[in-house]
C-alpha cells in the first residue's frame, strides 16, 4: 500500500494521507497478532491443519503479504479508470456471485456454498463484490445524477440489478454480506441526491424484506430465537453467543492478557474469524476494545473527509466512492461487534482488516489503497496538478 514513485513527478511524505495509512497497518498487524493468538488451540486441534500451532498465522501473514501488493498496484491506478471499468468489474463480480452457486465451482462449508476452491486457495465472491458495488453504485449514481429524481429513469435500473445480486447471495446463502451490499448502495444513492420519498419508500420495503426473509426461513429464524435469550440453549443455539459474552465478561477492564484467553481454547468455535473481537475482549479487556473501535471510528470519519475535499474538487464519483468505503468499514465493523456483544443476532460477517480470511483481506487492502489514492488526488488538485 505505500505509494510509489512514477516518471514525473515524486510523491513526498505530505502528499499522501500519512495517518490513514499508519492506522490501516497497524489494525493490519493487530488483526495478524490476535489471528494467531486466538487460532493456536483450534489449529493444534484439527488434522486438516495437521496439528501445527502456527497454521493460521503463515496463511494469515500469506494473505497479508498478497493483500498489500495488490493494494499497492490498486493505489498506482487513477480513480478515472476505477470509473470507466465500474459496469465490468461490477458484471464479473456477478459471474463470480453465480459461479460460486454452480455444483463443482462452488465450495460448500457448513451448508453455504460461497467459496470458489482454487488450487492453492479459496475466493470468496462476495467479499469482492462489496468492492464492486461500491465502484459501480458510485459510478451509476454520478452517471444518473439528473435523473435521481425520477423513480422509472434514475432508481428503478439500480433496484433491479441490487434484487437480482440480493437473489444470487441469498442462494448462497450470505445474508450477511447481501445486508452490507444494501447499506453501501442505499448509503451512495442518499449521499448521491435519491429523492427523499423513493429513499424512504426504500427502507420501508428493505425492513418488510428482511422480516419476510426471518420469518420464512428456519435457520434464520433460529438465529433471532438464541439471540434473543442465548442462555435458554446454552448448548445448542446459543453456544457460540454465550461463550462470547463469557468472553467479554471475563475481560473485564484490562483483559486477562495477550495469549491468556481461556474461550479460544476450542470453546468459541472458530474464534479467529467472526468472534476475533471476543478473543481480544478477553485478552486485552474493555480499554483494547475501545481502542479498537476508536481506529475504526475515525477511518469512517476520515474517508467522509476526503469525500469533503473530493466535492470541493468537483470529483464526485471519487467522494461517493470514498463514502461508500466509509460506509462498508463502518457497518461491517458495526455488525460485527453487535454480534460478538450480543447486541446482534449472529451473522457470518468478519471483523474488517483484522479477521483471518483471505478475500477478505484482498478486498479490505485494496479499498484502502484506493480511499489513500482518493486523497493523493484531491491534494494534487488542490496545488493545480492534473492527475
Amino acid at each position: 500500500m505505500m505509494p510509489m514513485l512514477n516518471n514525473r513527478n515524486k510523491i513526498t511524505g505530505e502528499s499522501y494521507d500519512q495517518a490513514l495509512l499508519w492506522v490501516t497497518l497497524v489494525l493490519l498487524a493487530f488483526g495478524m497478532v490476535m489471528v494467531y493468538s486466538a487460532s493456536i488451540s483450534w489449529a493444534e486441534g484439527k488434522s486438516l491443519t495437521h496439528h501445527q500451532a502456527s497454521y493460521y498465522l503463515v496463511r494469515h501473514a500469506g494473505f497479508l503479504v498478497v493483500g498489500l501488493v495488490v493494494a499497492g498496484i490498486a493505489f498506482q491506478v487513477p480513480i478515472r479508470t476505477w470509473k470507466k471499468y465500474a459496469t465490468p468489474l461490477f458484471l464479473v463480480g456477478l459471474g463470480m456471485l453465480i459461479l460460486v452457486l454452480v455444483p463443482g465451482i462452488g465450495h460448500k462449508v457448513l451448508g453455504s456454498r460461497r467459496w470458489i476452491k482454487l488450487v492453492l486457495f479459496q475466493i470468496q465472491p462476495s467479499e469482492l463484490m462489496k468492492f464492486f458495488a461500491a465502484v459501480y453504485v458510485a459510478d451509476y449514481t454520478t452517471r444518473k445524477a439528473a435523473l435521481m429524481h425520477s423513480f422509472k429513469q434514475g432508481f428503478s435500473p439500480m433496484l433491479i440489478v441490487m434484487i437480482f445480486v440480493a437473489f444470487l447471495l441469498l442462494q448462497e446463502p450470505d445474508f450477511g454480506a447481501f445486508v452490507v451490499i444494501a447499506s453501501i448502495s442505499i448509503a451512495i444513492l442518499w449521499l448521491g441526491g435519491i429523492n427523499l420519498r423513493i429513499f424512504g419508500g426504500l427502507l420501508v420495503l428493505l425492513v418488510i424484506g428482511f422480516i419476510i426473509l426471518i420469518l420464512t426461513s428456519p435457520y434464520r429464524l433460529q438465529r433471532i430465537v438464541g439471540y434473543m435469550d442465548p442462555w435458554a440453549d446454552p448448548f445448542g443455539k446459543g453456544y457460540q453467543l454465550t461463550h462470547a459474552l463469557i468472553a467479554f465478561g471475563r475481560g473485564e477492564w484490562l483483559g486477562v492478557g495477550l495469549g491468556g484467553s481461556v474461550e479460544k481454547l476450542m470453546y468459541l468455535p472458530e474464534a479467529h474469524t467472526d468472534f476475533l473481537l471476543a478473543v481480544i475482549a478477553e485478552e486485552l479487556g474493555f480499554i483494547g476494545v475501545a481502542a479498537l473501535v476508536g481506529l475504526f471510528a475515525w477511518v469512517v470519519v476520515r474517508s467522509f473527509k476526503i469525500a469533503k475535499e473530493s466535492v470541493s474538487n468537483e470529483q464526485y464519483f471519487s467522494a461517493l466512492l470514498a463514502q461508500g468505503i466509509g460506509v462498508w468499514i463502518g457497518v461491517q465493523s458495526i455488525i460485527n461487534m453487535g454480534v460478538n456483544m450480543g447486541l446482534l443476532p449472529t451473522k457470518g460477517l468478519t471483523l474488517p482488516l483484522l479477521s483471518f480470511g483471505g478475500t477478505g483481506i484482498l478486498a479490505n487492502c485494496v479499498a484502502m489503497a484506493v480511499l489513500l489514492r482518493i486523497d493523493w488526488e484531491n491534494k494534487r488538485l488542490f496545488k493545480g496538478i492534473q492527475v
